[in-house]
C-alpha cells in the first residue's frame, strides 16, 4: 500500500463524525483481514467500521466504538509505526453505542472497568482460553488508572474555571495521569508485561533519579558506590556501617541459613537487624522508606524477612539500568491497560466502552449475569472495581493526590526530567510518607518545556492540603494546580461464594507492587490455584494469527 509518511504522531481523539471525509490519494482503505487486526473486537461483533481523518491530514485511521489499538506494520501493510498509534491513547467519545449483538451470551468471566488491574486479569484470563466479556461506563480506557488528554479535559474535570492558558501550549499534547506511579524494573509489573508479551505495544523511559527528604533538602538516593562514597546523606562512619549492611542484604538467601548471621528472618524483626549494623535514625528513615519503600513504621516491629528483600529488590532493579530503578511508559500510565487490553482482545475478549451497567444480577447468593441497556451478559465470574458495587466495599481511608504543572525542573535534581522524591514520615512527624512523582515533556505527556509533579500521601487529618505543604514548597513556583482526594476502598469479603471479584483502589504508593499483590491475590481466589507468572505465557497463536 503506498500511504505517504506523516509527521511524527500527537495524542489526539477521535470523536463519532457523521460522514467520514474523501480519502486523500494515494490512500486506499485497508482489507478486511487487516481491518481485522486493527479492531478485533468490533470486526468479530460485527461493527461497521468507517474511515476518517485526524492531524495530520494524510494518516487515515479506522474508527470503530470499542478500541483504540492498531495492528502491526507487517499485517496492516500501513508505513507507520504501529505502537506509536496505540500510544497516541485514543479516546472515542461517542453520542451512543449502538447494543452489541454478543451482549446476549453467556461469558466465563465479566470484567466491569478498564483500571490496569482489571485489564491484566482480562488479559490472563482471554490468555489461558476463558471467553470473557470487558465493559465500561466510561467512553476511555483505564478507569481511575487514566491519562487525561487533551489538556482541556482535565480542567473540566476538576472543574477549573476557563480555558487551558496559551502558555500550556497545545492541549493534544498533554496525557497527565490521574494516579502517579512508576514501574520497579525489576518488579512484579515488568515481568507481566514481559510474560505476556505486551511490551511489544509500549515504550519505556528510565527514570532519571530517586531523591529523599532529609532536614528540609532533599538528596540523591546513591544509585553507584561512587555516588554513595560522595553522597551527603551519610558520615563516614555511617557509610562504612551501611555497607555491611547492604552486603548482608546482597548475600541474603531464605533457602540458605548460612547467609542469616545469627538472624531468623522469620522471626527477628527489622528494628534488631538495624541495631545489630548499629544504623542510626536518618539511615533506617532512608533505608526503609528510599529503599525498601514502607509508607510508615510499622514494619520495624515485623519479621526482617521482607523488608530484606524489598532491599534486594530495589538493588536488583536499580542494577538494571543504573541511574535509578524506575521506568516509566512513554504517554503516560494509561498506556498500561491498553496494553492489556489489546491482549484480552486478541485472544477473543469482546471490548465494549461507553456501556452503562444498569445491574449486577445475583440469583442464591452467586452473580448470573450484568444487565445494560435492556439487555443481560450471563456470566460464572465477575471481576470489577469498586465503584460499580458500592454496597460491596468499605473505606478504610483517604489519599490526596495534587497534580501539579510547572514551567521547570524540580530544585536540586540535577534538572531530571523526571524524578521521584520520598518524604519519610519522621522528617515531617507524620504517620505516612508524602510522595513525589515527576515527568515531562520528554515522555511525551506534557508541552514542550512542561513538567508534571504529582504529590500524593495517606490523609492523616481534616485539614490534607496543608499535610502535603512540605511537598508543595519543593515544587513552587507551581502554574496550575488539580487536587483531588479519594477514597481507599476494599472489599468486603473474598468473592469466593458470590463470585463477585473486587479490586482494591490505587494506593499512596508510587510503584505497582501493592497492585501485583492485589491481582495475585484476586487470580488465586478466582482459580483455586497460586499465581504463577508461567500461566501468563501467550500458548497459542490468538485468534488472528499473532504468535
Amino acid at each position: 500500500m503506498d500511504c505517504p509518511r506523516a509527521p511524527p504522531l500527537r495524542p489526539a481523539q477521535l470523536r463519532r463524525s457523521g460522514s467520514p471525509p474523501a480519502c486523500p490519494s494515494p490512500f486506499h482503505p485497508p482489507s478486511p483481514a487487516r481491518l481485522a487486526l486493527l479492531f478485533p473486537s468490533e470486526v468479530a461483533a460485527g461493527f461497521p467500521l468507517q474511515f476518517r481523518f485526524t492531524s495530520p491530514p494524510d494518516f487515515p485511521f479506522a474508527s470503530g466504538p470499542k478500541t483504540g489499538l492498531s495492528a502491526s506494520p507487517e499485517s496492516s501493510g500501513w508505513p507507520y509505526n504501529p505502537w506509536t498509534v496505540a500510544s497516541c491513547a485514543f479516546s472515542f467519545l461517542w453520542a451512543s453505542v449502538r447494543a452489541c449483538p454478543a451482549m446476549n451470551e453467556e461469558y466465563d468471566v465479566i470484567v466491569l472497568g478498564t483500571g490496569l488491574t482489571e485489564c491484566i486479569l482480562s488479559g490472563i484470563m482471554s490468555v489461558n482460553g476463558k471467553k470473557v466479556l470487558h465493559m465500561d461506563r466510561n467512553p476511555y480506557y483505564g478507569g481511575e488508572s487514566a491519562s487525561i488528554t487533551p489538556l482541556e479535559d482535565l480542567y473540566k474535570r476538576f472543574k477549573i474555571p476557563g480555558a487551558p492558558p496559551a502558555s500550556m501550549g497545545r492541549g493534544r499534547d498533554w496525557n497527565v495521569d490521574l494516579i502517579p506511579k512508576f514501574l520497579m524494573a525489576n518488579g512484579q509489573l515488568v515481568k507481566m508485561l514481559l510474560y505476556t508479551e505486551v511490551t511489544r505495544y509500549l515504550d519505556f523511559k528510565v527514570t532519571e533519579g530517586s531523591f529523599v527528604y532529609k532536614g528540609g533538602k532533599i538528596y540523591k538516593v546513591p544509585s553507584t558506590e561512587a555516588e554513595a562514597l560522595a553522597s551527603s546523606l551519610m558520615g563516614l562512619f555511617e557509610k562504612r556501617r551501611f555497607r555491611k549492611f547492604l552486603v548482608y542484604v546482597a548475600n541474603f538467601d531464605e533457602k540458605d541459613a548460612r547467609t542469616f548471621e545469627g538472624i531468623d528472618p522469620k522471626k527477628t524483626p527489622m528494628r534488631e537487624v538495624y541495631k545489630k549494623f548499629d544504623l542510626g535514625q536518618d539511615v533506617i528513615d532512608f533505608t526503609g522508606h528510599a529503599l525498601a519503600l514502607y509508607r510508615t513504621d510499622d514494619y520495624l516491629d515485623q519479621p526482617c524477612c521482607e523488608t530484606i528483600n524489598r532491599i534486594k529488590l530495589y538493588s536488583e532493579s536499580l542494577a538494571r539500568y543504573g541511574k535509578s530503578p524506575y521506568l516509566y511508559p512513554l504517554y503516560g500510565l494509561g498506556e498500561l491497560p491498553q496494553g492489556f487490553a489489546r491482549l484480552s482482545a486478541i485472544y477473543g475478549g469482546t471490548y465494549m466502552l461507553n456501556k452503562p451497567i444498569e445491574e449486577i444480577i445475583v440469583q442464591n447468593g452467586k452473580v448470573i449475569g450484568v444487565k445494560s441497556e435492556g439487555e443481560i451478559a450471563r456470566c460464572k465470574q465477575l471481576i470489577c472495581d469498586p465503584s460499580y458495587v458500592k454496597d460491596r466495599v468499605e473505606k478504610v481511608g483517604q489519599v490526596i493526590r495534587v497534580i501539579c504543572i510547572l514551567s521547570h525542573p524540580i530544585k536540586n535534581t540535577n534538572d531530571a526530567n523526571s524524578c521521584q522524591i520520598i518524604i519519610p514520615q519522621n522528617q515531617v512527624n507524620r504517620k505516612s510518607d508524602i510522595y513525589v512523582c515527576m515527568i515531562s515533556s520528554a515522555h511525551n505527556v506534557a508541552a514542550q518545556g512542561k513538567y508534571i509533579a504529582i504529590v500524593s500521601t495517606t490523609v492523616e487529618t481534616k485539614e490534607p492540603e496543608k499535610e502535603i505543604r512540605p511537598a508543595l514548597e519543593l515544587l513552587e513556583p507551581i502554574e496550575q494546580k488539580f487536587v483531588s482526594i479519594s477514597d481507599l476502598l476494599v472489599p468486603k469479603d473474598l468473592g469466593t461464594e458470590s463470585q463477585i471479584f473486587i479490586s482494591r483502589t490505587y494506593d499512596a504508593t508510587t510503584h505497582f507492587e501493592t497492585t501485583c499483590d492485589d491481582i495475585k491475590d484476586i487470580y488465586k481466589r478466582m482459580t483455586g490455584s497460586e499465581f504463577d507468572f508461567e500461566e501468563m505465557k501467550r500458548k497459542k497463536n490468538d485468534i488472528y494469527g499473532e504468535d
